[in-house]
């Protein structure tokens, strides 16, 4: 599944690191993919990628593709923050479950009304002049 990217100016608020093995990651990223490693032995999915399995420690894993589609776990706001962050306050960042199983923390895109606990979340794209980041706002029912 193809994220939707939303174009954002300038650079991002805290860039990642990015390491030789999570480049791949970020690529697809930027592209709207949405990606993270599986275990071949254990078939446990991982969230960050990682290149060894934290269950079996086994070094065999794969990339896959997730949906990003999931539910708002818990969120926050928050006031008061780092001065890489002083134009966003106050911003919103939330715990995700995914539908695969993975639960992640991302930023919160709220539209007209504020997400709710248990509410479905599709991540989305934040397309940054240097690199993208991920969030997530809730889904829109047809």
């Amino acid at each position: 599944m193809i994220l939707e990217i939303v174009k954002c100016e300038g650079k991002r608020p805290l860039a990642p690191r990015e390491s030789h093995y999570t480049r791949e990651f970020w690529s697809k990223l930027s592209t709207g993919e949405f990606t993270s490693t599986r275990c071949q032995v254990c078939r446990k999915l991982m969230f960050p990628p990682r290149q060894h399995c934290p269950m079996c420690w086994s070094k065999k894993t794969d990339w896959v593709s997730l949906s990003g589609k999931g539910k708002l776990y818990a969120r926050t706001t928050v006031h008061a923050g780092p001065l890489m962050f002083q134009q966003h306050i106050p911003y919103s960042v939330g715990i995700i479950d995914l539908d695969e199983g993975v639960r992640l923390i991302a930023s919160i895109i709220d539209g007209d009304e504020k997400i709710q606990n248990d509410e479905e979340v599709q991540l989305i794209v934040l397309a940054y002049d240097d690199g993208p980041l991920f969030a997530v706002r809730k889904i829109e029912s047809d």
